[in-house]
């Protein structure tokens, strides 16, 4: 796998500086937790499900959940678990018979029971498996989750990731999220090599109040949930080796109608000319260009992606395909941020202390800012690094019309 592997090689060798380094589902856990990126999901119910994951991974999708919990109902849990063991039965062998590489796949389960159950009803087909998503985890029943995923691996002989969803009542009340966190960080220390990301599950944090976004509005403009993030990464997200990966929430709303790319674009980290950036890559490469940018009603997104960044957080869960190339465009590194991630490892090595950052816009101090260039090197790794003039618009309208 490789983010932006869909793309022609000349298209890489213009957009990138540092193109993004291949990776498999055996790569190290840091490496595979950076790359998720957006994480597509899907109902496991899906007829052509197998047809979906071949078309998405040509897409750029390179991680993929596939639902059996709240994305159907309950009736349906039997029929979804027939079809999921079916589906991907069917993909092994596709997969095995030709070159291109399948997304890292999870299994979100309603229970425990249901791990080792469908690791074992896989059979050859588990080899696609990269884990499970394992909702409504709290420190009370993420103990039988995580013994569950082991034994799965026993049976399977397989590396099997656990992704606990945060969305508990009890994280959203005030008067129980203390002890909540506080177990959860006890009880994922204990796992640690299986614990690839946690994930955040606000509309059932919105839920516990009866509270719904508009697509104006980001997670972070919601004060309940800004405070539960914080908190979450405050407990969960340190950089002092005791932290995990935490993801973006899912933005919950499809592209329905044309509207241009608003101020928020113009803000994001590529900066300068974005627009006009749109505009001529447009130009250059006709209507198509521009009709598949303006149909994608993105600012929303791209504000709430900005600001997961800002918050600690890192790839994001997407329930609509429209939404993984905005992620994976803002996932890049930008020249600005590799020099000052090189420069402040550099300077960091040779004993600490200030340096003005090539950009001369701003102070780079050696010490309290490793940790973040660390962060910053990994994702050039997976994501690459941009052309000191190229844009997020960009990067985005080479991936949607890719």
């Amino acid at each position: 796998m490789r983010h932006f592997g869909h793309l022609a090689e000349d298209v890489r060798g213009r957009l990138f500086l540092e193109q993004p380094r291949p990776f498999t589902a055996r790569s190290e856990p840091a490496v595979l937790a950076t790359a998720l990126g957006g994480t597509l999901y899907s109902p496991a119910t899906r007829p052509a499900l197998a047809a979906d994951i071949r078309k998405q991974a040509g897409r750029g999708v390179v991680s993929m959940v596939l639902c059996l919990e709240d994305a159907i109902a309950d009736h349906e849990v039997d029929a979804g678990e027939r079809n999921l063991v079916e589906q991907l039965t069917d993909l092994v062998n596709d997969f095995t018979d030709c070159a291109q590489s399948h997304p890292l796949l999870f299994i979100r389960v309603r229970t425990a029971a249901q791990i080792l159950d469908l690791a074992e009803r896989l059979g050859p087909a588990v080899e696609l498996l990269s884990g499970f998503v394992l909702p409504k985890f709290t420190p009370a029943n993420g103990g039988a989750y995580l013994a569950a995923l082991a034994a799965a691996e026993a049976a399977t002989g397989r590396r099997l990731f656990a992704m606990p969803v945060l969305e508990s009542p009890e994280l959203a009340h005030l008067e129980t999220r203390r002890e909540q966190l506080f177990g959860l960080a006890e009880l994922l220390a204990g796992h640690r090599e299986r614990v690839l990301a946690v994930r955040l599950g606000v509309t059932d944090l919105c839920s516990a109040y009866g509270l719904r976004r508009s697509p104006d509005l980001t997670a972070y403009d919601v004060a309940l949930v800004a405070a539960v993030i914080g908190d979450v990464v405050n407990v969960l997200g340190r950089a002092d080796g005791t932290g995990h990966t935490i993801t973006g929430p899912v933005w919950e709303y499809f592209p329905v109608q044309e509207r241009m790319f608003k101020p928020q674009l113009r803000r994001t980290p590529f900066a300068g000319a974005a627009v006009g950036a749109a505009a001529g890559a447009a130009r250059a490469s006709g209507e198509e260009v521009r009709r598949r940018i303006i149909e994608h009603d993105l600012d929303g997104l791209i504000r709430e992606v900005e600001l997961d960044r800002a918050n600690g957080l890192l790839g994001k869960t997407c329930i609509h395909p429209s939404h993984v190339p905005a992620v994976h465009a803002l996932s890049v590194v930008t020249h600005e941020e590799y020099c000052d991630a090189r420069d402040i490892l550099r300077q960091e090595q040779d004993g600490g202390g200030v340096l003005r950052s090539a950009y001369t816009n701003k102070m780079n101090e050696a010490r309290p800012h490793r940790a973040w260039a660390e962060r910053v090197l990994l994702r050039a790794e997976v994501f690459g690094v941009a052309r000191e003039d190229v844009s997020f618009a960009e990067l985005l309208s080479a991936c949607l019309c890719g």
